[in-house]
């Protein structure tokens, strides 16, 4: 499948066609044209990545055709319900990326209409419950292309969650905006404090699309920031080459090695992975091949690690709660030697 084809391709419903006898579908109608975005701006080629081999670029275009399809969807769709059931018909394993982009889409028109900001909330309290992580990240995505003062708007969301929207906003700036970013420069001056840090894992989960999974331009690009910024990049690397894939048991394993010190923050994003996946009930083989290779462990047990990590976290704001369960994270992963974690027998 290449990012080009259309919504129907991705078992989603289009819309009925407008006419004059139903303002509702004319208006979503409109919507969509003023505000869609082609499928081929998800492309390679469009974008100018590269690497890709072995399946891994028709991979990721497929995730940003649905992607595409995900936020359309929302443009589309009058009640929040009918939205959900449009997503539930994409394929499980690449439901969650719809998903985050009908997030996109819902934030959009939230900002659109200041009298009826909702959508996202009643979003959260359906189906987006299961795909949380993916619904706060795709808010981010469309607060990067509006003008939202964005650590004042975070603090509406949940205090664990809320910084994957500022993930989101970086990854959304390293796919539009990749050659602005990776030699090192810092982003945007309205992001501060921890804020960056949670805008570079955003980053780093991008890297796995602009360097086509390809390891050895993934170091690269790394090693071109300051040291004080490569955990965070490696912990989005982890997350993606999780979540997203499709890389080789081989991939992997190079992966890992070429991590070097970061292995821990690799095996902490993997492990955010495995448990946005085992959230959401959509993990397959890959995802406990990938874990495997990354943490040393099943998806249920990296999933189970990081419910373990969320205990007596941080309720005032001095301190971001999820850095510290990030921490806790790495610790663990630095602490035991990964191949003694997963026992003989065990199940992927």
């Amino acid at each position: 499948m290449t990012g080009n084809e259309p919504s129907r391709e991705l078992g989603m419903v289009e819309s009925p066609p407008a006419n004059g006898h139903d303002f509702g579908v004319l208006f979503r109608t409109l919507r969509r044209r003023l505000f869609g975005i082609s499928a081929r701006e998800t492309s390679f080629e469009r974008r100018g990545f590269s690497g890709g081999a072995n399946g891994v670029r028709e991979r990721l275009e497929q995730i940003g055709s649905t992607f595409v399809a995900g936020y359309h969807a929302a443009l589309e769709t009058g009640a929040v319900e009918e939205l959900e059931a449009r997503l539930q018909q994409v394929t499980m394993e690449l439901r969650g990326f719809a998903f985050e982009g009908a997030a996109m889409g819902l934030a959009l028109l939230d900002w659109l209409t200041p009298w009826k900001r909702d959508r996202i909330a009643h979003f959260l309290a359906g189906a987006g419950d299961a795909h949380a992580y993916m619904v706060h990240v795709g808010i981010g995505w469309a607060w990067a292309r509006l003008p939202v003062n964005l650590e004042r708007a975070i603090t509406r969301f949940d205090p664990l969650l809320r910084w994957l929207v500022v993930d989101g906003y970086g990854f959304h700036e390293g796919f539009f905006r990749w050659p602005r970013y990776l030699n090192g420069q810092a982003p945007q001056r309205q992001i501060t404090g921890y804020g960056l840090r949670a805008f570079d894992q955003g980053l780093g989960r991008c890297l796995w699309f602009i360097k086509g999974g390809e390891v050895e331009r993934i170091v690269q690009a790394i090693a071109d920031f300051p040291k004080a910024r490569q955990g965070d990049l490696w912990s989005g690397v982890g997350l993606a080459s999780t979540y997203a894939g499709f890389a080789s048991e081989a991939m992997l394993q190079h992966l890992r090695q070429h991590a070097g010190l970061y292995q821990a923050e690799l095996a902490q994003g993997a492990a955010f992975a495995a448990k946005a996946r085992s959230r959401a009930g959509n993990a397959t083989e890959y995802t406990g091949r990938a874990v495997h290779n990354l943490c040393g462990m099943t998806t249920v047990a990296a999933a189970q690690l990081t419910d373990q990590m969320l205990s007596n976290l941080p309720t005032d704001t001095s301190e971001a709660a999820f850095e510290v369960w990030r921490q806790r994270l790495s610790q663990c992963f630095g602490d035991c030697p990964q191949e003694s974690v997963l026992k003989p027998g065990s199940v992927l």
